[in-house]
């Protein structure tokens, strides 16, 4: 990967439908040899989905919370299984600590929320951290040389 990749991949975090056109005169490419990198990079893994980020609050999730949940080994695959189909559950990463699962979650009501809770605890103990506001929101990861 060289240096006009990384500028392809920043361009492409920073918006998703950036036109090949668009991408070519920033990185003084062809549109083909643009297309043939961004298809490398697809190939690699290195791009994994292109998605658009959407806005919680406007379609009506008002609650958006962290849930920490404590896992027991043998449990897990029974619960990855379980949160897979949760669409509330927006990501799911296992961690160190004192949890070993930490969940974000999105929800219209905190009912919502508070039942979902309670149907975590066949799992484990959780914590949950409800979140006020977002100063910093999802970005892309940078892009290093």
């Amino acid at each position: 990967m060289d240096h006009i990749d990384r500028e392809i991949l920043q361009i492409l975090q920073h918006n998703a439908r950036a036109s090949l056109k668009m991408i070519a005169e920033k990185t003084f490419l062809s549109s083909p040899a643009v297309s043939a990198r961004i298809e490398k990079l697809e190939k690699d893994g290195i791009i994994t989905s292109y998605q658009a980020q959407i806005d919680p609050m406007k379609l009506g999730y008002h609650i958006l919370a962290f849930i920490n949940l404590n896992v027991l080994p043998e449990d897990k695959q029974k619960f990855y299984h379980y949160a897979e189909e949760i669409p509330n559950i927006l990501e799911c990463s296992s961690v160190t600590g004192e949890f070993s699962v930490i969940m974000k979650v999105a929800f219209a009501s905190t009912m919502q929320l508070d039942s979902f809770l309670g149907q975590l605890q066949k799992f484990g103990k959780t914590s949950t951290q409800v979140v006020f506001a977002t100063h910093v929101g999802p970005r892309g990861v940078q892009v290093q040389d």
